[in-house]
């Protein structure tokens, strides 16, 4: 699976980027690379916080694997 990222050219400068599949991952960046690169971050804290949030409503009987989104 790929994921989409958008970056726009900021008003005061540098760009403003967001993941179009996962809305809560947005951040900025000076340059395309700097924006990319905290995009990529964002998007990590982002599940990192969205698994945290999970486990904590997890019945004891839950069974959990991992998945691999991969292309076809």
């Amino acid at each position: 699976m790929k994921l989409t990222a958008v970056f726009e050219p900021a008003h005061e400068g540098g760009y403003t980027c967001f993941v179009e599949e996962v809305p809560a991952a947005i951040s900025q960046g000076e340059t395309l690379a700097e924006a990319k690169a905290n995009l990529l971050d964002a998007l990590r804290l982002v599940l990192q916080c969205q698994r945290e949030l999970a486990e904590k409503d997890l019945s004891p009987n839950a069974v959990r694997e991992s998945l691999q989104l991969v292309e076809a």
